[in-house]
């Protein structure tokens, strides 16, 4: 095109401008630029739904685990959306997650409830625990090496300090809480099974919401001689006195737990040694 017809055109129509190709082989310009930026916001709001739902996911299953959301309350999924400052989506993905965990139950057109308490619940929830412990804890007895005896050592060491220390400073609970949970935890860690630690753990929280929710302290048990003989005979490679062992702590740790809900008529339960253990208390509404 001649000069004095070229101006004369972009005096009409603006100067033409012409499109680099892209190394890529796609065109660049205004339209492709918001096509990225769509696509830039929707994986950020992807990304920014699934922080939310997984902070939701935890704060709510460490509140119900600590008993901070009573056993069978409503859960508002506006009401936690709003004062989480998260999406009623985020809220919605997290109790479908807890559901799983049987943390929270889902009431057909209600919503969700934080799973309820029960002696029928807690004594089959002890029993299925038993039996995951024991294949856990004796594959660990053969399997386990020099580096899983050196944690097992240092957890139960760590335990029976703290034990120690607790007797005189009860704000130690929380610490305690957390060296006993370590502790069993360190024994079955050698098993060789992913699947079957994680089954196990899942059992391992259901039950201590109940030890949480009760609050009972036993003075006649000797907790720490019960960990001490779990101790002993798992270190020593004794798979069958380790296995009644940890059988006979946590069956005591559920009756006593179910004795401290019962009504007005005294409880014997049996602990080691043949010692005996009276409890009363007032029934829980919230404990059936």
């Amino acid at each position: 095109m001649k000069p004095f017809f070229r101006d004369a055109f972009d005096s009409i129509t603006g100067p033409v401008r012409l499109e680099r190709a892209d190394p890529s082989g796609r065109r660049r310009g205004h339209h492709g630029k918001m096509k990225t930026d769509a696509f830039e916001l929707e994986r950020s709001t992807a990304m920014s739904s699934k922080t939310q739902s997984d902070r939701m996911f935890e704060k709510l299953r460490a509140e119900i685990l600590a008993c901070r959301l009573l056993p069978g309350s409503k859960l508002r999924i506006n009401d936690i959306a709003e004062t989480s400052e998260v999406s009623l989506g985020a809220v919605r993905e997290a109790l479908s997650r807890l559901g799983a965990e049987d943390l929270v139950v889902a009431e057909s057109q209600k919503g969700y409830r934080v799973a309820p308490l029960s002696v029928e619940d807690l004594r089959d929830l002890t029993e299925a625990r038993i039996e995951i412990e024991r294949i856990a804890l004796s594959r660990s007895i053969t399997l386990g090496d020099l580096d899983w005896e050196t944690n097992l050592v240092a957890a139960w060491h760590r335990l029976s300090r703290i034990s120690e220390a607790a007797k005189e400073d009860p704000h130690l609970t929380d610490q305690w809480a957390v060296a006993h949970g370590a502790f069993h935890e360190a024994l079955v860690a050698a098993c060789g099974s992913n699947k079957l630690l994680q089954i196990r753990g899942q059992l391992y929280q259901q039950t201590e919401r109940y030890r949480r929710y009760s609050g009972v302290v036993a003075q006649d048990r000797d907790v720490f001689a019960e960990h001490q003989a779990i101790f002993d005979a798992t270190i020593a490679r004794d798979s069958k006195a380790a296995e009644q062992a940890i059988a006979a702590h946590l069956r005591l740790t559920a009756e006593i737990i179910v004795a401290s809900f019962r009504r007005d008529e005294p409880v014997e339960t049996a602990g080691p040694e043949g010692r005996v253990i009276h409890m009363r208390r007032q029934p829980d509404p919230l404990f059936r």
